[in-house]
């Protein structure tokens, strides 16, 4: 089988999925924009030949290495990234090269444009927040009208949450008119008072799930980038429960076939007339690539399986071979630099070693979206996992962090 990878060098983590690969047999052909004497020696041994395109971004340089594998290896069977980035260059190969695994490029819009996503969502019964494309300032003037102030704008075909604000007021939609890039299309929704709740996993051809795993966020990722905030989440007992419902209704009803998928959802922290009641969930955005900000690692601790392992048996035998069968809860807690902190490093793992399974600093590229210094600890207990939440990022002279944000 030959599998074409696009950037298996970055996220430095990426070329995981091509080494279970390769060593299951598969012929791996990374396509990347780095030289290959600066790869590490792990990506190097993960694939099974490299080339090296000036920029990923010109795609007839991208199509042209495809070419070229296609002539030296014949028939390409996979393309993929696993990056939100990348979809639509994976997209328009699979089109162009005859690659029926995968989403082609006519069928993309669904998943690539936020617009869209919403369309589906309410298409299988899942509700959404009021939403307008903002063509002009007039329209997005009559729709604060209509929903009231705030609202959140955000690019159609965005990535994460890249260019997301939170607008308060007729003079801050002004400022956002004044400033904003001209030639992206925004979004404007309505203002939701609620958290994030995911649902993750893969799937096979016929969308059974073989793996899944929920996620829920304690405080908002937009305010974690816009104010440079610390920020904490966990994977949560979902089995039978609403989360899982809705989750398993949209996996159906997008093109999730032999996919990583990741949807988010909006559970309400209050009633909102039109939405629902508190304690409801309603459809936020999809992404059919594989979960960022420490997930995958979440669920292999919380599991005790390697997800690297599962999507590539998943590409290869359409099957997983793990008893999965979830042990734990894991958390997440990232602090930042320029926050000060009650304690250290070491009075951390004092405490907590024996829970804690990971530590690490971030990227700087990384870095803005999921803070500076990241922990990763698993136990059996919600509550412990607050409290170790709270001891983490505790500040000086403040209220326990988890009440901060959940009040």
């Amino acid at each position: 089988m030959n599998v074409i990878f696009i950037s298996p060098n970055f996220p430095l983590d990426f070329y995981n999925f091509c080494s279970r690969l390769k060593e299951r047999g598969a012929k791996v052909l990374g396509i990347g924009d780095a030289p290959f004497e600066s790869l590490p020696k792990h990506t190097i041994d993960s694939v099974t030949e490299y080339y090296k395109v000036n920029s990923l971004e010109n795609y007839n340089e991208v199509s042209e290495a495809c070419r070229f594998f296609n002539k030296k290896y014949g028939q390409i069977h996979w393309v993929e990234s696993e990056n939100e980035y990348w979809l639509e260059t994976e997209s328009r190969l699979r089109s162009q090269f005859n690659v029926n695994s995968g989403t082609k490029f006519e069928n993309l819009y669904s998943m690539k444009y936020k617009s869209k996503m919403k369309d589906v969502y309410k298409s299988c019964g899942i509700p959404v927040a009021r939403y307008t494309l903002i063509d002009t300032y007039d329209n997005a003037v009559n729709f604060t009208n209509q929903v009231g102030f705030p609202v959140i704008v955000k690019p159609d075909n965005g990535v994460g949450a890249d260019s997301t604000y939170k607008l308060n007021s007729l003079s801050e939609l002004d400022y956002f008119f004044a400033t904003k890039d001209p030639y992206i299309t925004y979004i404007m929704e309505e203002f939701i008072y609620g958290h994030v709740e995911t649902f993750d996993g893969i799937t096979d051809s016929n969308k059974n799930i073989l793996i899944s795993s929920s996620h829920v966020m304690l405080n908002s990722i937009m305010n974690a980038v816009n104010e440079n905030q610390d920020m904490a989440f966990y994977s949560q007992d979902f089995k039978g429960k609403d989360i899982e419902y809705i989750g398993r209704n949209a996996v159906q009803n997008f093109d999730t076939r032999s996919r990583f998928f990741h949807f988010e959802f909006f559970r309400l922290d209050q009633d909102k007339e039109g939405l629902g009641k508190k304690g409801d969930l309603i459809g936020l955005e999809v992404n059919m690539r594989a979960p960022g900000g420490s997930i995958i690692e979440m669920i292999n601790y919380a599991y005790d399986v390697d997800v690297y392992t599962i999507w590539a048996d998943m590409l290869l035998h359409d099957k997983c071979f793990y008893d999965i069968n979830k042990k734990y809860l894991v958390g997440y807690a990232s602090r930042r630099n320029s926050i000060n902190y009650v304690h250290s490093m070491e009075e951390i793992y004092k405490k907590y070693g024996d829970k804690i399974v990971k530590s690490f600093n971030v990227p700087e590229i990384f870095a803005k979206a999921m803070g500076d210094t990241v922990y990763l600890f698993r136990t059996k207990d919600k509550d412990e996992i607050f409290e170790i939440v709270n001891f983490i990022l505790q500040q000086h002279n403040q209220c326990s962090w988890i009440d901060k944000y959940n009040k």
